[in-house]
């Protein structure tokens, strides 16, 4: 028991000393109360409460109002209240928690206790002397008040673990799982770890209170601290492994190996088996309770056994009897336990499932079973069984080991340090969906333990396992599996594992909240991740963005180094970067590109490189899309494009791949406008002599792209001179990459018309070079198209020297097979040399002679050209009648392409210009090449449309003609008539006219 010194009747010293001793005992007080082990709040209050009581007796003790022997009493009963406070407080700062915990009952009644006294003892000062003043009575009224109000319990928790180790006491066979929980609560209560070192220590310091308790001769205290021990001793932290197994086989050798019949006392008069809840009756026989009741329920007041007269109301637990039961029960158990171990190692499987049946029912009927079954060493034989290749078996293992581990750390270290025990579970998690429902759950338990929680996440496949089952249809497994990589989630390994898995969870929380070096590690695996689109796509929706921006604007330069790197991954999906520049990507990456030291070159290439994947991102936007901004700023594109000539290669092909992929964007016109205006183009001519053939095929390609549709025409020609194209030619006649000499063509092509220009091509053999693209083998469509349109430089009716050459080398034929095979683009252009070989025509053609002599000894005359009258050729006039054109170009004019058919019909209206009306129209109209021009009038293209009203117009004033098509062509005149352009609805009104549609004098249109 705690002592408590009282004060004698000895004869008390004078009030003043008094005072002094309890001013002193109350200072000791106060410093003692924030170090006592148990009730620190309640101490605490009280010191409070007696400091409160200092300014009094110091201002009783200034007025010498000592004299009275009331005032004394008073005196030696504060002092002895005070004192026993003090040894109290002494004591609770150097007990055992436990100890103290088991008194907090005693301890917080003896603290009221000392309260009331010290109240009531205060409350007879005012009456003792009539000296004080009211502002001291005040104050001791007020002190008293408060102290008498003031009431010391124990917590509710405290007053749960003394119940609980009552009811356990009583109860005697409380299971392994209630002292573990006591254990917990106890812990929990006196503020230490739970775990087993220091639980044990504290439990070996309580048992030392037993023998205080026996020196002191308190009988009664060692004898309650014995059972106490004996309930606490049950749980895990109280002893090791080998020491409960040691007794556990001890006991169980001495009951022998045989079970023994139950006594005929166990057994229920009523229903003749063994009694689980035995009560006596008022006339001392026993029966099961749920017999008797039902007995009396019956009507029935009479005892089953002696016929004499019961009263109902009194039904006593026979605890000796069902103490005695449980006693034969647990021994047979224990027995039955022992002996099913070999039969769970046949090699029957019949015998192997009964057994496992057996356990399990076991497990459910005591939790003490469970213990006793770990203690007998089978989780070691039902591991083995997991390897087995019956899943029945595997199923009722597993089950049984999720009994075993459930709230038992002893089971948890037997699977931990037998032969491949995580290993074998793990391999469950790959088998059927029952077992692996068994198995997550068995691992989930067996992860609160932070040795086992360790090795799991190392076995391999087991996090991929663990991943795939998270999102499986079984809620229970899924949320299992969820739950086990949250606790698997303390290893930085385990959650870069689970990210190679899919599983980003704990890798974004990583990002986000982890310390500068875990930050490190996170994102340099997440730049290494070989990522699918959909991993790129998930982890830019789970809000990676945010961590990595704030990395690169606000860290050093090696968490800037593997941010920009994990971007770099991340937005090779062009969805992700599209994203990205939404989330401000772009301003952080330029400033740093900008800014960076040169040393660090390293990371101005990640820079580039990922920039430029950004921009790949830009030309992948639907038409229908709100168009992404992306380096609007002509500062930054100036700036950008100027490192070409800072930097290594490896930045230079990013920069000049960035512009390339932005000239082919929805933005490709502004981007162009921008980059022609900073004289790019110097820099670009300089780099097609680059070494590094991938810089060179870049700048060629992006080359290509600013020349296209020819704008810019001064600021091309001004950098486009011989040694330009020299160094052009010298790329389609060397280069092994067809994308490369695509674009080289696409320069010729493009590029303005210039005489001079075509005069160096022609010098440097440019003709055969380009032909030998389109004559020998199978190419890719863009060559093909840029190398004919590069060929339509030679085809200029200007220069017929250009023209004969080129018709000399078998470009004519070639267009025309062109004009059937080839793209809409190819089609146009083949369409639009073959239009300017066309107009070379009329002066080319030979007039035929006139014959001489006898017809019979004459040569057979020459066939006339049906359009131009003369002797036509393909080589010597460019006819396009005697090269088989007319009927491509005609065909021509009924596709899609709305530019193919006008550059085709210009072609074709080559054939009745001037003087050859009559005659290329009859050619025209037996190629039936009019009814598509008709329909023409009706397109939504309005030069289409005007060369096609030009061209009836002209046809429709010859009868024949007009008599044939005007019928047709009525309605889309009329409609053009009503509906058209000024222009369009004059010239329709002519030919309305020629139709006599409308009088020819008529000035309405």
């Amino acid at each position: 028991m705690l002592a408590v010194d009282l004060v004698s009747n000895a004869a008390s010293p004078p009030a003043s000393e008094i005072i002094s001793q309890i001013v002193e005992a109350i200072l000791e007080i106060s410093a003692a109360a924030g170090d006592v082990l148990v009730k620190k709040d309640t101490f605490k209050e009280l010191s409070t409460y007696l400091e409160g009581i200092v300014p009094i007796l110091k201002e009783l003790n200034k007025k010498a109002v000592l004299h009275s022997e009331s005032l004394n009493n008073v005196m030696a009963i504060l002092n002895r209240e005070i004192r026993g406070a003090k040894q109290l407080t002494l004591e609770c700062r150097k007990r055992n928690k436990v100890y103290l915990l088991m008194h907090c009952r005693t301890i917080v009644k003896r603290l009221g206790d000392i309260m009331k006294e010290i109240s009531r003892a205060l409350g007879l000062l005012p009456l003792s002397s009539l000296d004080l003043s009211s502002g001291i009575i005040e104050e001791i009224e007020k002190l008293c008040d408060n102290m008498q109000r003031a009431e010391f319990r124990a917590a509710i928790s405290e007053e749960e673990i003394l119940d609980k180790i009552e009811s356990g006491i009583q109860e005697r066979n409380v299971d392994r799982s209630y002292a573990n929980n006591l254990v917990v609560l106890i812990a929990g209560a006196i503020g230490i770890s739970t775990e087993r070192s220091v639980l044990k220590k504290e439990l070996e310091e309580f048992r030392n209170e037993i023998e205080n308790a026996r020196l002191r001769k308190d009988q009664a205290e060692a004898i309650q601290m014995e059972q106490i021990i004996a309930l606490l001793e049950r749980a895990d932290a109280a002893s090791s492994s080998k020491e409960r197994e040691k007794k556990y086989m001890i006991k169980r050798k001495s009951l022998g190996a045989q079970p023994l019949e139950p006594l005929q006392s166990f057994y229920c008069p009523i229903t003749r088996d063994v009694m689980m809840d035995p009560v006596e009756t008022s006339s001392g026989q026993t029966f099961e309770r749920s017999a008797i009741e039902k007995w009396f329920a019956d009507g029935n007041k009479l005892c089953p056994l002696t016929m004499t007269s019961l009263d109902t109301s009194i039904l006593r637990p026979n605890k000796t009897l069902r103490q005695s039961i449980e006693e034969w029960k647990d021994r047979n158990s224990m027995i039955m336990i022992g002996s099913l171990k070999s039969k769970l190692q046949s090699e029957e499987e019949e015998e192997v499932l009964h057994c496992l049946g057996d356990l399990l029912d076991l497990c459910k009927q005591r939790e003490l079973h469970k213990e006793w079954i770990i203690l007998e060493n089978y989780i070691p034989i039902l591991i083995q069984l997991l390897g087995v290749k019956t899943p029945e078996i595997r199923n009722n293992a597993l089950l049984v080991l999720c009994i075993l581990v459930k709230d038992g750390d002893d089971a948890k270290e037997r699977i931990a340090i037998a032969d491949n025990g995580i290993e074998s579970i793990v391999r469950s998690l790959g088998r059927r969906v029952e077992e692996r429902k068994l198995a997550v759950a068995l691992l989930l338990e067996l992860s609160k333990s932070n040795l086992i929680r360790e090795y799991i996440g190392k076995v391999q496949g087991c996090i991929l396992l663990l991943v795939t089952m998270s999102n499986s249809d079984d809620n229970r497994a899924a949320r299992d599996a969820q739950e086990l990589l949250e606790n698997l989630s303390f290893s930085d390994e385990n959650v870069i594992q689970m990210a190679k898995a899919n599983y980003f969870k704990h890798l974004l929380q990583r990002l986000t909240t982890g310390p500068e070096d875990v930050k490190i590690v996170m994102a340099s695996n997440l730049a290494e991740m070989e990522l699918t689109d959909h991993n790129k796509e998930s982890l830019v929706e789970g809000g990676v963005m945010s961590p990595l921006l704030y990395m690169i604007s606000h860290g050093d330069i090696p968490i800037k180094m593997v941010a920009v790197r994990a971007l770099r991954n991340l937005s090779s999906l062009p969805k992700n970067g599209l994203q990205m520049i939404r989330e401000g990507v772009e301003r952080p990456l330029l400033d740093l590109l900008f800014n960076l030291s040169p040393s660090l070159s390293s990371l101005r290439e990640y820079i580039a490189a990922t920039i430029m994947q950004l921009s790949m991102s830009m030309a992948s936007q639907e038409s229908n899309q709100t168009p992404v901004p992306f380096l609007e700023s002509d500062e930054d594109i100036v700036k950008l494009f100027s490192l070409i000539s800072l930097m290594g290669p490896n930045v230079q092909q990013s920069i000049v791949r960035t512009f390339h992929t932005l000239c082919q964007s929805p933005s490709a016109t502004s981007i162009k406008s921008k980059l022609m205006q900073s004289s790019v183009l110097q820099v670009l001519v300089q780099l097609c002599e680059n070494d590094d053939l991938n810089l060179r095929a870049n700048a060629v390609k992006l080359f290509s792209c600013l020349v296209e549709r020819g704008s810019e025409v001064t600021t091309i020609l001004e950098h486009v001179n011989q040694k330009c194209i020299e160094t052009i030619l010298k790329i389609i006649k060397t280069s092994d990459d067809e994308e490369e000499i695509a674009s080289a063509m696409g320069i010729i092509s493009n590029i303005p018309e210039n005489p001079e220009i075509t005069q160096w091509l022609m010098d440097d053999g440019a003709l055969p070079v380009i032909l030998n693209f389109l004559q020998n083998g199978s190419h890719r469509n863009q060559l093909i198209e840029n190398a004919v349109g590069a060929i339509c430089r030679f085809t200029a009716p200007t220069n017929l020297e250009w023209q004969k050459s080129a018709a000399e080398a078998g470009i004519i034929p070639l267009f025309v097979r062109l004009l059937e095979s080839g793209t809409s683009l190819t089609k146009e252009r083949a369409a639009i040399s073959l239009s300017l070989f066309s107009k070379s025509s009329p002066r080319l053609s030979r007039s035929s002679p006139n014959r001489k002599g006898f017809c019979c000894f004459s040569a057979p005359p020459e066939t006339r050209c049906p359009v131009h009258g003369g002797i036509c050729g393909i080589v010597s006039s460019f006819c396009l009648v005697e090269a088989g054109a007319v009927g491509p170009l005609v065909r021509i004019l009924g596709e899609p392409d709305p530019r193919a058919c006008e550059a085709s019909l210009d072609a074709l209206l080559t054939l009745i210009e001037g003087e050859r009306l009559q005659m290329g129209s009859k050619v025209l109209t037996d190629a039936d090449a009019i009814p598509p021009i008709i329909k023409f009038l009706v397109q939504p293209y309005p030069s289409l449309q005007e060369k096609a009203l030009n061209a009836l117009e002209r046809m429709f004033r010859l009868l024949e003609f007009k008599q044939k098509f005007g019928g047709s062509a009525q309605m889309p005149l009329v409609d053009l008539t009503q509906r058209g352009s000024g222009s369009v609805k004059s010239t329709a009104a002519r030919i309305l006219a020629h139709l006599n549609v409308l009088h020819a004098q008529s000035s309405y249109f």
